[in-house]
């Protein structure tokens, strides 16, 4: 348990492998699931009680009768179906930044294959998180007992292992094989930010990785074809790319203040990004993590975007997978 709950620190406060409250893990003990609660961050392993018990035996069943354990046990995480459904003892599920930037494009499977050969992993095409995900799971297992590794297309990575130590040795090779390294956008214009976000409710955010969504052109425009993965849903109930769009350079008599009211961020074209003073610790984590994705996507890559059908499903799952206790992110 606690060489666990080391490794989940560790991750936890990996900005490249977990962002917030994204990702969890799982142990299973004499019969018990021990699962990171829905909302907990990993980062805070070791300070907080991350990790609630749950009946491995009950947890099965549920799949067994098709029902998804996140709805049966109050505060468990919405991958609950995930961690029951693998055979190892150990479970880590991560939103790795460079295996997003390889399984958010449609040629995925063939670019992994040789990028991971010679690893036991399988590839999982993009299902919905909770019990859709958790049965995909067992398929897989079913065809390949032996898998450890799997890359869940337009999501992360799972890992599985007999031991913390086993599951960090595959996670760093897996790292060191994904890695892209990311591509240097043109300077942000501070000045210009500061000037226009002085004496509002705006102001500049502290990762100056982000401002790459306002200045580069390449990052734009992936963007703006629609949504990659589900943890940009935190930021609209839309479907729509819209919010992801950088908008003019405001002069002095455009009410832009009032025309974004409801935005958490705004990409300022060619200057860089202004985030709203109400924007929450969790989604600034996520928005860091969405700029270090585009920045690892050239202007050549085939991008697989997710559906209408499949994003229908994310926002009701969004809300639960970061709440926090104190506040939802919808």
């Amino acid at each position: 348990m606690q060489r666990l709950l080391d490794l989940a620190r560790r991750v936890g406060n990996d900005p490249l492998l977990t962002q917030a409250s994204t990702g969890n893990c799982s142990v299973k003990l004499d019969g018990v699931l021990w699962i990171k609660a829905s909302g907990k961050w990993m980062a805070d392993a070791g300070r907080e009680d991350i990790l609630i018990p749950l009946n491995l035996a009950e947890v099965r069943e549920c799949l067994r009768r098709q029902m998804d354990p996140a709805d049966q046990f109050p505060g468990a995480s919405l991958e609950t179906a995930l961690h029951a459904a693998l055979p190892h003892r150990i479970a880590l599920h991560v939103h790795c930044v460079n295996t997003i930037a390889w399984a958010v494009r449609s040629d995925a499977p063939i670019r992994l294959q040789r990028l991971l050969e010679g690893l036991p992993w399988q590839w999982i095409p993009y299902v919905a998180s909770g019990l859709p995900l958790g049965r995909e799971i067992e398929h897989a297992l079913a065809a390949r007992p032996n898998t450890d590794i799997f890359i869940l297309g337009n999501h992360g990575v799972v890992l599985g292992g007999e031991d913390a130590e086993a599951i960090e040795g595959l996670l760093n090779e897996l790292k060191r094989r994904v890695a892209i390294p990311p591509r240097e956008a043109h300077p942000s214009d501070y000045t210009a930010l500061w000037e226009i976000s002085r004496d509002t409710c705006w102001e500049l955010p502290d990762d100056d990785g982000i401002h790459a969504l306002g200045t580069d052109e390449i990052s734009q425009a992936v963007l703006g074809g629609g949504l990659l993965y589900p943890c940009q849903a935190i930021f609209t109930k839309s479907t729509a790319p819209e919010l992801f769009r950088p908008i003019p350079y405001p002069d002095s008599g455009d009410p832009w203040q009032r025309r974004y009211a409801n935005r958490r961020f705004l990409m300022i074209q060619g200057r860089g990004v202004i985030v709203s003073s109400a924007i929450t610790p969790e989604e600034l984590a996520m928005l860091s993590g969405l700029a270090q994705v585009v920045q690892r996507l050239n202007a050549t890559a085939p991008l697989r975007y997710l559906s209408d059908a499949e994003l229908s499903s994310i926002p009701g799952q969004v809300a639960c997978r970061y709440w926090t206790g104190r506040t939802a992110l919808l």
